[in-house]
């Protein structure tokens, strides 16, 4: 039998190395948040801000191709949730809700208004889908990168459906922060379906496309899955990205365009989007 190296694992060697690696973010400092330092790195100029959230077990390195590329011109903020990068762990649960309010509390103290523009890769975009249902008015646009699925480890995703040798290389690669989130992922995806989608501006969804030449029982789970992601999005644009799961690091182009894409429509501070604000980005989609 043909030996095929799990995605998960791919990414777990990633994160492996980008954690041995200096970031080269611009500007990252750390603060003090509710009693705890968070380090993360901002720009400011004036626009809606634009928040990132990497996924599991990542740091801000992530957005290393992205960030500085969208921080020269626009109000941006990068961080690392509570115990990834120099961040202080917490004791509290490492669920959506808790992650989402720990952010909020971030921006607040570093004086970013909303509405944001929201950004998350993988399971930080299931966490900013979150944040975009229970916060609306708090929310310009989402864009989803990849996003983990709410039901991601439900039905032939689940966790016992994964070959023992990934799941023994999860625990052996990844940090107990990461095992917590993991853990609570199932609650965050539950809560994430129990609330209205976000439908008052655009959604954006940027998906891998390479993985859908997989042809594994996980794998087809997870391009069900990957597929089934703008459905929870009335009006979501979905764009196919010729990339690995990885597509900040594989391909951060169509994220910077489609940041660009959002910022280009402006909404003022104190009003909800108009129904056009999707209009516009939908004509786009058309040959």
């Amino acid at each position: 039998m043909k030996f095929r190296p799990s995605v998960m694992v791919i990414l777990l060697l990633l994160l492996i190395m980008l954690s041995g690696c200096a970031a080269t973010t611009p500007n990252v400092t750390m603060g003090k948040v509710s009693g705890r330092q968070v380090e993360f790195a901002i720009s400011k100029h004036g626009t809606v801000p634009v928040v990132f959230e990497a996924g599991l077990d990542g740091t801000f390195a992530w957005w290393d191709d992205v960030y500085p590329a969208i921080a020269q011109d626009a109000t941006a903020l990068v961080y690392n949730r509570a115990g990834y990068g120099n961040s202080e762990t917490v004791e509290a649960p490492r669920d959506g809700r808790h992650i989402v309010e720990e952010l909020r509390s971030l921006l607040a103290s570093r004086g970013l208004a909303p509405p944001y523009v929201l950004v998350g890769h993988s399971l930080g975009g299931l966490y900013m889908q979150w944040y975009a249902r229970y916060h609306p008015q708090e929310v310009a646009a989402l864009i989803l990168v990849d996003s983990t699925h709410p039901s991601q480890l439900k039905g032939a995703g689940a966790i016992e459906n994964w070959p023992m040798w990934v799941r023994l290389a999860f625990g052996l690669l990844t940090s107990a922060t990461a095992e917590r989130e993991l853990a609570a992922l199932d609650l965050t995806g539950d809560e994430v379906l129990a609330a209205p989608p976000f439908t008052r501006g655009p959604v954006i969804v940027l998906s891998a496309a390479q993985p859908l030449s997989d042809t594994s029982a996980l794998a087809i789970d997870g391009n069900q899955k990957r597929k089934d992601i703008s459905r929870l999005y009335p009006g979501a644009i979905q764009r196919w990205v010729d990339s690995g799961h990885a597509i900040p690091l594989e391909k951060p182009e169509p994220i910077v365009s489609a940041i660009r894409e959002v910022l280009s429509i402006t909404w003022p501070n104190s009003a909800k989007p108009t129904a056009s604000t999707r209009d516009v980005l939908a004509k786009k989609e058309k040959p």
